[in-house]
């Protein structure tokens, strides 16, 4: 077969996604027999499977081939697939030189041309990356309009994402669940590239599990996973799809199948290069293995998350309040409340930060932190964060002594999370809800909720809630360890559950001057120096 044919047949195979027999025949040829449009049809190809390195240097190659033919369209082309190659790697420095370079080029043509367009996109998206959601927006709609100009499909996709993700960190999520609808048809209607889509369908999707749309995540990730399977040989996407996924089967329950998602998903981002990709999903392995009990496995994801620079925190707090460390979980707990953070952020952070400030026995904080996050659900609209909202109200009630206040909060957290199918949260909304029974003085009732709760917990091996549950059901009466009196011991409970003096006062009958003089021989009789060290010796020896 001559050099003609074999590059026919490289096109055709490319065409009908064999992108494996068309990179080789490619591969082999002449370098010189090849065209600018094969060598930008063999980056595709490499980049479709997984081989990034040699996706940048084919593109390279077809960049300075559509120079040497005067072809400054095809040029900016090749410019713009290196600039978002490089910028989901995690190469910023390499992505902006390239975006200089189409600039600097694109410069150079008057005419209106639809190139404009993918760089003006690249463009957004370096606003984006930079946290200029204003400037970001203005260039998103720039693209959108060049891609209606010149009935550019895959260009309006992209960029109708893209302004969709914008306009959904910028606190307007219905305008932007909206767009990315309409991208989404855009891209049925018009995607012929495979690159094309698949970054719709993934950024589509990331927009919408930030802002718990459960809906929209569970259609386009089964949408996702039937286009992957269909092309066997495909590399990229698959680790997006496996963590989507993963996400979906942490939500049903299913947490060990979750892990194994999420580990296909680390070592498919490995083969290319994506740390922040594989950070986001060593975090959300951490988050099942800590559901599950394993508290290890848990911690070595964390810490890859922060390796990979993805925030590790709420997840590592909570961790360490499961190991008794309140005090460096109280910090990680001060830093997150005082950063600064969009809605789309606050949602993600708030649910388990308030769950570590009521193990740090911060009550007041968790408090206005609950009342923010209920702000934000109503904002956003979706049954998850009304749940978590109503999950959070709950904790922050029982944890302030008010069992009468928390009852109606669980009952509507589990409510929720049985609508949404996802019976590790509906377990511990149901947990609340026994224990609020419990404070009311209704035993039997609360009993039966317990003993519900384990049930649905146990099944889906949520150790360290089952445990939780065991001692309520079952408390077994601790030794008074280090000479603590029974009334120290009661104290020290109350500390440890974030009483302030003058609660302890009102709840034991005694007075505040009582109240310091136990706390002052607690303080002697454990070695420790403060209220948080107190509670930290209280959950390590399971006192509370």
């Amino acid at each position: 077969m001559g050099v003609v044919e074999e590059l026919a047949r490289a096109r055709a195979d490319f065409e009908r996604g064999d992108w494996s027999a068309a990179l080789g025949t490619w591969s082999d040829a002449d370098p010189s027999s090849l065209t600018p449009e094969d060598l930008d049809r063999a980056g595709e190809a490499a980049y479709l499977l997984g081989r990034r390195e040699l996706a940048l240097e084919l593109d390279e190659r077809a960049h300075l081939a559509h120079l040497r033919s005067d072809d400054v369209p095809g040029a900016l082309r090749s410019a713009f697939h290196l600039v978002m190659i490089a910028a989901t790697s995690g190469e910023p420095s390499k992505a902006a030189g390239w975006l200089a370079t189409a600039e600097r080029l694109l410069a150079d043509v008057p005419a209106d041309i639809v190139e404009r367009g993918y760089i003006t996109f690249a463009q957004m998206f370096r606003c984006a990356m930079s946290g200029d959601l204003a400037g970001a927006a203005v260039r998103a709609e720039e693209a959108v309009e060049t891609g209606r100009r010149h009935h550019d499909g895959e260009l309006m996709a992209l960029a109708l994402c893209g302004l969709g993700r914008v306009t959904i960190m910028s606190g307007r999520v219905a305008e932007g669940l909206a767009l990315l609808d309409e991208a989404m048809t855009a891209l049925l209607a018009h995607g012929r590239s495979p690159e094309v889509f698949g970054n719709v369908y993934c950024t589509a999707i990331e927009g919408c599990q930030e802002v718990r749309e459960v809906g929209r995540v569970a259609e386009w990730t089964s949408g996702l996973q039937r286009w992957c399977e269909a092309h066997p040989s495909l590399v990229a996407f698959t680790g997006q799809c496996s963590l989507h996924r993963g996400q979906l089967l942490a939500a049903q329950g299913a947490l060990r199948e979750a892990v194994d998602e999420f580990d296909s998903a680390i070592e498919r981002y490995r083969g290319g290069g994506q740390l922040p990709a594989i950070g986001q999903a060593a975090y959300e392995r951490g988050e099942a293995l800590r559901i599950l009990g394993d508290l290890d496995g848990a911690d070595e994801s964390f810490r890859l998350a922060g390796e990979c620079g993805y925030d590790p925190q709420p997840g590592l707090a909570l961790l360490w309040t499961h190991r008794g460390e309140l005090g460096a979980a109280a910090g990680a707990a001060r830093r997150l409340v005082a950063e600064p953070g969009s809605p789309v952020d606050r949602v993600r952070v708030l649910p388990g930060l308030i769950e570590v400030l009521l193990a740090c026995g911060d009550v007041d904080t968790a408090r206005s932190l609950s009342a923010q996050l209920d702000s934000l659900a109503n904002s956003f609209g979706f049954d998850a964060v009304h749940a978590d909202a109503a999950s959070a109200a709950a904790t922050v009630e029982l944890a302030a002594g008010d069992p009468t206040g928390a009852l109606p909060y669980a009952r509507k957290a589990r409510s929720l999370w049985t609508r949404l199918e996802n019976p590790y949260a509906a377990g511990l909304a149901q947990v609340c809800i026994g224990r609020a029974l419990r404070a009311l003085g209704d035993e039997g009732s609360a009993r039966v909720e317990l003993e519900a709760a384990r049930a649905v917990l146990a099944r889906l091996g949520a150790a360290p809630a089952v445990q939780i549950i065991d001692e309520l059901v079952s408390p077994r009466v601790p030794d008074r360890p280090d000479g603590l009196s029974e009334r120290e011991l009661e104290v020290l409970r109350l500390v440890a559950v974030g009483r302030s003096n003058q609660q302890i006062a009102a709840l034991l009958v005694i007075s505040d001057r009582t109240v310091a003089r136990h706390l002052s021989n607690i303080f002697t009789k454990l070695d420790v120096g403060s209220r948080t060290a107190a509670a930290a010796y209280a959950y390590e020896h399971h006192l509370v």
